[in-house]
């Protein structure tokens, strides 16, 4: 396993967050960026965060990057669409679940369980799972 850096330039922290957005920016400018993601993240207004999340590609997309099409295998499952809009309709955002290696079916629970959460919880389990996929990219690269 590959121990996390104490410095990752934009560029590299751009690829494990699937963009350049100010919170990655901000990391680029810390020791120790991924261990302390989680954190920055929680400082960040509702409007970063957002963008943040929504950097990120929806889960059963058609249009991913390289990295996340490996992540999210090629299995199809048809009511991720339905469920992704009816998700981003009512929090704002985009879903963002650490994938794992799981195939998609098994998200769809995932997801439908999380619609029923606040905004609030949603917001900061997101943000969580952001991190967690970007520390494992680190680790896996």
């Amino acid at each position: 396993m590959r121990e996390l850096p104490r410095k990752l330039s934009v560029e590299e922290l751009a690829a494990l967050f699937e963009g350049r957005t100010r919170f990655v920016e901000q990391l680029a400018e810390l020791d120790d960026p991924l261990g302390r993601a989680r954190a920055l993240a929680r400082t960040l207004s509702p409007e970063e965060q957002k963008a943040v999340l929504d950097a990120h590609p929806a889960i059963g997309a058609t249009q991913l990057s390289a990295r996340s099409a490996a992540e999210q295998g090629g299995d199809s499952v048809p009511e991720l669409a339905e469920l992704n809009r009816r998700y981003e309709q009512r929090f704002g955002f985009r879903f963002v679940v650490f994938v794992n290696g799981r195939p998609k079916r098994e998200l769809v629970p995932i997801l439908e369980a999380r619609l029923e959460r606040t905004p609030a919880e949603e917001l900061a389990t997101a943000l969580d799972e952001l991190v967690a996929i970007a520390e494992d990219r680190w680790q896996r690269s």
